[in-house]
């Protein structure tokens, strides 16, 4: 088998150039007669079928429990989700797992975390004492800061299952303590400690630290509960290791070790990362698995070479996908440069989300969660795509196999298109209190047909308390209210007049653009200072001295409405 068998990349001969804008994850049209496929989830499906595994077909993911679970921690359960769907669509049996590297040791105190509602919080409203004092502990052996759940390790793994219960992700997660405790990991800890010459001849082109004296396990210490990496002996029999509690690097500071000498069993300690992770394919019987671009030139290649030449095991199929940034920024839990699922999700339907994931792993991307409405426009795009509604045979044959996965459902494709209120719109209508008054907006507008069902209509008007979510946290041009009530304002009566004119300008049917130019234009006709004449049709309409450009939202108003209030009417 050749290095180019071995590549992680399998998806770098699918182009992401079909993605129009960058926003689909089609591949273009006229390639799909060469065996490519509108939905990278097909490419990978069809790796992993070429292997024709025993099914259950296993996919897993894994992460640290290190910091806040947050979208970035999400991902590897995504695209291996995307995956098992399309799986189980050609009619397989399908296990998706999520493991936690939890007997890991706590290296550094994060910055922030999330509660169980996954709201992010400071140290300060935890008990932050909880992890400095349990540095270099296994996150299991960890309180929870916030003394609900039994550990650090299972409220960080109950925030992922939530996250995943959201997002109807059927996921299950595994604690590799838990493995540990159990037994699952023992025939490949007495693997790896029955051949130790033969594990630092693998791992020693890897790490520099692999040397005559390097003997891979880290037995946890019986006296201070953390854990070490100095081993002293190894008693195959007794299936135990002899050891002394040294100190540790965590990232260029030093935890110390309590010097305590003992003996643990295999069970009482685990295997370092490199041979952990191989490790899990094997004892998982793991089919395919994705990772983050870090992994794709230092653990996988070692992976692979300690899965065939330590465990004699073929690695799973695997995938690398590309990060993505928030705000322009990597995602850091240790930095606090984070959102959660749960946050996302009081902006955007689940939906939308789902689509963010479903776009081409191989494209880097951002999360700007200040330009929301433009992932939600995209989304709206790909889903009147799904319908036929869209001239680009690219994205539509994206959508045409994808949106029923995005949606949640392969078995039961939709044939029927929601209603959608523009996100810009739904925002513009969050800043009205009146549900009554939202709905004649809308209708007005054209974007809720009259024969609309109840139903469909309450599902779309959710969007706007999203919408309106989304301006108050970003504290953009929609985060204002609209009166409802005439406020008790009185102007001069330059100003009067002014208002009258535009009124009358509105009246005539022009569009928002045009009265934003028109209110310039009336206020220089009566002499009246611009800034005073906006300012004055802030306080008819939000009681305010500002807010959004204020022609343009007008535009967006029901007409009759915009006409009364700025002759002082209603």
């Amino acid at each position: 088998m050749s290095a180019d068998d071995d590549s992680p990349h399998i998806l770098s001969e699918q182009s992401a150039s079909g993605e129009e804008g960058g926003e689909a994850g089609a591949v273009p049209a006229d390639r799909e007669g060469d065996g490519f496929h509108a939905f990278w989830a097909d490419v990978v499906a069809d790796e992993v079928e070429a292997r024709d595994p025993d099914e259950p077909i296993v996919i897993k993911g894994g992460v640290s429990p290190s910091g806040v679970a947050h979208l970035g921690n999400f991902n590897e359960i995504m695209r291996g989700y995307f995956v098992a769907e399309v799986l189980r669509d050609r009619g397989h049996e399908v296990r998706q797992v999520f493991t936690s590297d939890d007997k890991d040791p706590l290296r550094k105190v994060p910055r922030k975390l999330a509660n169980a509602d996954g709201e992010i919080v400071g140290l300060g409203e935890v008990d932050a004492g909880a992890l400095g004092r349990n540095l270099g502990k296994p996150y299991t052996s960890i309180p929870d800061p916030f003394g609900e759940a039994e550990s650090y390790a299972a409220h960080f793994a109950g925030l992922l299952k939530a996250d995943a219960d959201r997002l109807n992700v059927p996921v299950e997660m595994l604690s590799n303590t838990e493995l540990y405790a159990d037994g699952t990991f023992d025939d490949a800890v007495r693997t790896v400690l029955g051949d130790v010459e033969r594990v630092r001849e693998v791992l020693s082109p890897y790490q520099d630290k692999v040397d005559d004296e390097y003997v891979p396990f880290n037995p946890v210490c019986e006296a201070c509960g953390k854990v070490t990496e100095t081993v002293t002996g190894i008693d195959l029999d007794a299936e135990t290791v002899d050891y002394v509690c040294t100190d540790m690097d965590a990232g260029g500071n030093t935890i110390e070790g309590c010097g305590h000498e003992g003996t643990a069993t295999f069970r009482e300690g685990k295997l370092p990362w490199r041979l952990e992770w191989p490790a899990q394919w094997g004892v998982l019987g793991v089919d395919f698995e994705p990772f983050g671009k870090d992994h794709a030139e230092g653990s996988w290649p070692s992976g692979v070479d300690v899965a065939r030449n330590v465990f004699g095991e073929e690695p799973p199929v695997p995938m690398v996908y590309e990060w993505f940034t928030l705000n322009g920024e990597a995602f850091s839990s240790s930095e606090g440069n984070v959102v959660t699922v749960q946050e996302l999700l009081e902006l955007i339907e689940p939906e939308v989300l789902r689509y963010f994931f479903a776009l081409h792993p191989k494209k880097a991307r951002d999360l700007d969660v200040e330009r929301l409405d433009q992932l939600v426009d995209r989304f709206d795009r790909f889903e009147r795509a799904y319908f036929g509604e869209v001239d680009d045979p690219d994205l539509t044959a994206f959508a045409e196999r994808a949106y029923p996965f995005v949606v949640g459902r392969p078995d039961d494709p939709p044939t029927e298109k929601p209603i959608r209120l523009p996100y810009t719109f739904a925002a513009v209508l969050g800043m009205v209190d009146d549900p009554d008054f939202r709905e004649r907006l809308a209708r007005d507008e054209g974007h809720i047909p009259d024969d609309a069902a109840d139903d469909a209509v309450d599902a779309a008007l959710a969007r706007v308390e999203q919408a309106r979510n989304w301006a108050e946290r970003t504290e953009n041009e929609y985060d204002y209210r609209l009166q409802t009530d005439l406020p008790a304002v009185e102007f001069d009566e330059d100003v009067a007049a002014a208002l009258d004119d535009l009124a009358d300008f509105v009246a005539a049917g022009h569009d928002g653009e045009a009265i934003q130019g028109a209110m310039y234009e009336t206020a220089r006709d009566h002499g009246v200072e611009v800034s005073d004449f906006f300012a004055a049709g802030y306080r008819l309409f939000f009681d305010d001295t500002q807010g959004p450009r204020l022609g343009e939202f007008l535009g967006e108003l029901e007409r009759d409405y915009v006409v009364d209030r700025l002759r002082r009417e209603a």
